[in-house]
């Protein structure tokens, strides 16, 4: 199960309209089932591109060995953060290729949820953005005397190379904007504010983002929905079909750690007919306030 397809259907923005987008990645490719935390073994992907090779260790590992291939930059991951990975894995004992997603979109993993492996759950802490990792994990750290699927057998050890390619902090509603939002006159044309300039990259259209909105009636500034009452904040695409055109024009430009006050006309939001489930009248602007946490690398 991917962290995309656990949070649909949580939302009236976000159900299988495409309103805003939250699924519409499909990402098929992630290795923990967070329902038993074990790991989907769905076949190889078809494009492995650039994924790396795995050194196999000289003796099986009787504990956890983490060996920093490439250190990365910024803050350490720590526990409640969110690490977007791609990964490959094999068996310790004979490099039998078993799992991995390079080449398709990176897997989202909250540490100290238990949704993954022990072994990824301690290994991952400390890991950097942009570092590579190896991961010897031993039996009692991934599927002890149970084994998982037709190749990882009982008492199994596991070599995994992970890159960190984006960490996301864990989230407080305590941080959501306490803006006074009023009624606002009709606007033809995307109309943009940033309350908070981020430090970090620029997003542009194409990218995959992960962030928080709250959306509101444009013309009487009543709250219609916030997601910051989720979990983890939205993982959207920024293409056609994903989202609302006033969010794929509307959000790029902004820094990652920004905020932005989006004004979109009705035609770039629910048109004509609006969207009554969510409140929202028919021919009626969209006012939504953006938050940007991370921009995660596309294939």
């Amino acid at each position: 199960m991917s962290l995309q397809r656990r949070r649909a259907g949580i939302s009236l923005l976000i159900a299988t309209s495409l309103v805003f987008g939250i699924g519409c990645s499909g990402d098929d490719s992630g290795i923990a089932d967070e329902v038993d935390g074990t790991l989907n073994l769905t076949g190889d992907p078809a494009n492995e591109t650039g994924e790396p090779e795995v050194s196999i260790p000289s003796e099986l590992p009787t504990e956890l060995v983490i060996t920093d291939l490439v250190e990365g930059t910024g803050p350490a991951a720590i526990t409640g953060d969110t690490v977007f990975v791609n990964y490959v894995g094999v068996l310790s004992k004979d490099g039998t290729r078993f799992d991995g997603n390079f080449g398709f979109e990176a897997f989202g993993v909250t540490l100290g949820t238990g949704s993954v492996i022990e072994g990824w759950e301690q290994g991952l802490i400390g890991i950097k953005i942009g570092g590579r990792r190896q991961l010897d994990i031993p039996a009692e750290l991934a599927y002890k005397e149970d084994g998982a699927g037709d190749i990882i057998q009982p008492g199994d050890a596991l070599s995994f190379v992970i890159d960190a390619v984006a960490i996301v902090p864990k989230i407080s509603r305590r941080d959501e904007p306490r803006e006074e939002i009023t009624g606002r006159d009709p606007v033809t044309e995307i109309v943009t504010e940033d309350l908070v300039t981020g430090s970090g990259p620029v997003i542009k259209s194409g990218d995959r983002v992960i962030l928080h909105l709250q959306a509101y009636r444009a013309d009487t500034g009543e709250l219609l929905e916030t997601t910051w009452e989720f979990d983890f904040p939205l993982d959207i695409s920024l293409i056609e079909g994903a989202t609302l055109d006033g969010l794929l024009e509307g959000i790029p430009g902004m820094n990652v750690g920004g905020r932005r006050l989006i004004l979109i006309p009705f035609e770039k939001a629910f048109g004509t007919d609006g969207n009554p489930d969510l409140g929202q009248p028919g021919s009626t602007d969209l006012l939504v306030i953006i938050d940007i946490f991370a921009v995660i690398p596309t294939k």
